[in-house]
């Protein structure tokens, strides 16, 4: 069966020639919750970026099995979706309906296919009274349910999130974590928050200066304080 993601040797720099990621072999199973920590500057949301095959550079990325090339862009992405950093940019239609039904009527489904896809994802993120709403009048919370929901509406097998838990109140970002930590597609969630990541992923890959530092459990990794110190991180207490 293939994985998830896979990522060999894969090595990313700037127009500038700044290296960005450098040399990165990661391999992720299906149904796995991974957290990206590490600094800011540190490559998180780089990696996600590749994942998705909006940044290009040497070595091999896969995403359930398909290599990310021109050709099989438009696979990859109903398999593959990716919640942005800022949730406007991802909800900018007069409706949340409309945001949500965004991808499937994209994908070509039918009015009915798009009206269950919307109003099952809407349902799923605890927002199904909300599909009339203007995406502006929505909390900070609800923003980031909303963009979770436009992604599940396209029904992929991974998900990525870039900082989700940024700007959200202590209920809000609860929720949050109880909505991700209910799902059952793989997730890859890039945050510089360690108890936010711990309660959601069992594995923690950290990265500093564009290199995988640490690869393994994610409490015992976000639990190291030299190690999280010398990364510019906060340790989680041990338990």
């Amino acid at each position: 069966m293939h994985k998830a993601i896979e990522i060999k040797n894969f090595t990313y720099g700037y127009p500038d020639g700044t290296a960005a990621l450098s040399d990165i072999s990661l391999s992720v199973e299906h149904g796995r919750k991974v957290a990206l920590i590490g600094p800011n500057g540190a490559g998180k949301s780089t990696l996600l970026l590749v994942m998705a095959g909006f940044a290009r550079g040497t070595g091999k990325v896969l995403v359930d099995g398909l290599e990310i090339n021109n050709k099989n862009l438009k696979k990859i992405r109903t398999r593959l979706g990716c919640c942005l950093e800022n949730p406007d940019d991802q909800l900018f239609m007069p409706t949340l309906f409309d945001d949500v039904a965004f991808g499937p009527l994209n994908m070509g489904l039918s009015p009915e296919q798009v009206k269950a896809r919307v109003a099952e994802a809407l349902a799923t993120v605890g927002l199904a009274q909300m599909a009339d709403k203007a995406p502006h009048h929505l909390s900070a919370g609800q923003k980031r349910a909303a963009a979770v929901a436009t992604i599940l509406a396209m029904s992929p097998r991974i998900i990525t999130l870039d900082e989700p838990d940024g700007s959200l109140d202590p209920r809000n970002r609860n929720n949050l974590m109880m909505l991700l930590r209910s799902l059952s597609q793989t997730l890859i969630i890039a945050t510089c928050n360690m108890n936010f990541a711990a309660s959601i992923a069992e594995r923690a890959v950290l990265l500093d200066k564009g290199r995988i530092i640490a690869d393994g459990e994610a409490k015992e990794i976000m639990s190291d304080v030299e190690l999280m110190t010398e990364h510019g991180l906060e340790a989680i207490a041990k338990k």
